[in-house]
């Protein structure tokens, strides 16, 4: 195996005697875009966008991989019966007159001042693999070409090419990547997620490349300097090119192990009482880690919370999920407004579609719910979204979007916009095709397949 950083070659050999395998070389050889190991893209179009726009800065994606219903979340039917409710008939107010979200989310009810509810969701696509992509790029899985998700996007304008400096990864998934597609699309892998792996609910949070279980800091420091020790390789050809750009790739990567970078991850700077607001559990703490990557800078962070796929005994298994993802979502969206970062960031909840609204009783599903892209709600806060509005509105059952249809396109696009993201930009192709970032720049999108951008709420 050869590495190439720019023109040079280097061997496996070479890269041995670097110090590149290790730690810090796996870091960046696989894990992480940095510049010097990611290919550079073309430069990024010139934005020209209503100066009104352009006030996020990030977003923090919580993706609720498998598909929450939308009646036991934000789109309560208490009238429809018994096989629409089930036990959850008694929707509660929220401290905006005139909504009512699930009685599972008393948290989120005293915080409805600060978010949207998207209750018009619609691209009627049942499949896990097809309706994933179609929600986070906006364009349906046709003609070959894998296009990137918003968060690829997000990173290629808002990270490196955007004038991003910080040390952090642009593009962060806590903890684990979605898995149903390819993220980064034709954009390439220096657009991938950086994953962090572990569980931040665990001491300590043993992100991988960065904070191990079982070395400590000090061992990490010592080790680095035997390695220096013995990096004869190095200093001999300290002229090259090649070897430069290793050395200052090192660099980066220690200062992601040992240095300012590794301690977003370290949970334990936080007050304890904190900790306990968002929930000891791996999505409550999750919130808390995408709270600490905002505040340094990074401008994608998605937490990819799964276990929403409820085919059977889908109750039993809301009565712990619900709660958790009250506590973790309400403290976060409190915490980032009180360190004033709720204005320049978006807050994005909501999973590939939605859950039939007629529970299956029937053994062996006792109890569940089925997939249902025909209507479905997400949730949008921060980052020149309003809160405490409604767009969309489902029939008496959950069945269909009676007004105001809200197609993923119309989500991403109107997200981009207020990330000051041209939709008519171009995006670099591998073989050179016009590929905008918008389908709307390039009439992809039919009237009936979109809803048009969420202008109400923005």
């Amino acid at each position: 195996m050869d590495f190439k950083i720019f023109d040079s070659p280097l061997t496996r050999r070479q890269a041995l005697q670097c110090g590149l395998i290790g730690t810090a070389g796996i870091l960046f050889s696989e894990m992480l875009p940095f510049r010097a190991f990611a290919a550079e893209p073309a430069a990024a179009a010139a934005i020209d966008l209503p100066p009104a726009f352009g006030k996020a800065r990030a977003v923090i994606q919580i993706w609720l991989w498998g598909g929450p219903s939308h009646l036991d979340t934000f789109d309560p039917k208490p009238g429809a019966g018994q096989d629409y409710c089930g036990p959850y008939n008694k929707p509660i107010a929220t401290n905006v007159d005139g909504i009512q979200i699930c009685q599972m989310l008393p948290l989120l009810a005293k915080q409805a001042d600060k978010y949207s509810l998207l209750r018009g969701m619609t691209h009627g696509n049942n499949g896990h693999e097809t309706a994933a992509y179609l929600v986070q790029t906006g364009r349906k899985s046709t003609g070959g070409l894998v296009f990137p998700g918003i968060g690829a996007i997000v990173s290629y304008f808002k990270g490196y090419n955007g004038g991003y400096k910080g040390m952090l990864p642009p593009y962060i998934t806590v903890t684990t990547p979605q898995g149903r597609f390819a993220e980064s699309g034709f954009l390439g892998s220096a657009y991938k997620p950086f994953a962090t792996g572990s569980d931040p609910n665990k001491e300590p949070f043993a992100v991988e490349g960065i904070i191990s279980e079982n070395i400590s800091e000090m061992r990490q420091i010592e080790r680095r300097a035997l390695l220096g020790d013995f990096d004869s390789f190095a200093r001999e050809s300290a002229g090259n090119a090649t070897v430069r750009a290793l050395e200052k790739s090192q660099e980066q990567a220690y200062s992601m192990i040992l240095g300012e970078a590794r301690k977003a991850f370290i949970l334990s700077e936080e007050k304890s009482e904190q900790r306990d607001l968002y929930g000891r559990s791996k999505f409550g703490q999750s919130c808390l880690v995408a709270r600490r990557l905002v505040e340094r800078g990074v401008p994608y962070v998605t937490i990819n919370h799964g276990g929403w796929d409820t085919h059977k005994e889908h109750f039993s298994r809301m009565n712990k999920m619900l709660p958790e993802l009250d506590k973790g979502l309400a403290t976060l969206l409190k915490d980032l407004s009180d360190h004033g970062l709720l204005d320049n960031t978006i807050v994005w909840v909501g999973g590939e579609f939605g859950r039939t609204p007629k529970i299956d009783w029937d053994q062996p599903w006792n109890g569940g719910r089925g997939h249902y892209g025909k209507a479905f709600s997400h949730l949008v806060a921060g980052g020149g979204f309003k809160g405490g509005k409604i767009v969309g509105e489902t029939d008496g059952k959950g069945e269909n979007v009676s007004s105001r249809p809200v197609y993923p396109c119309d989500l991403l696009g109107s997200m981009m916009e207020l990330l000051g993201i041209d939709p008519k930009a171009k995006l670099p192709h591998p073989q050179g095709r016009d590929i905008f970032v918008s389908p709307f720049a390039a009439n992809e999108i039919s009237a009936k397949e979109s809803g048009g951008l969420l202008r109400e709420i923005m």
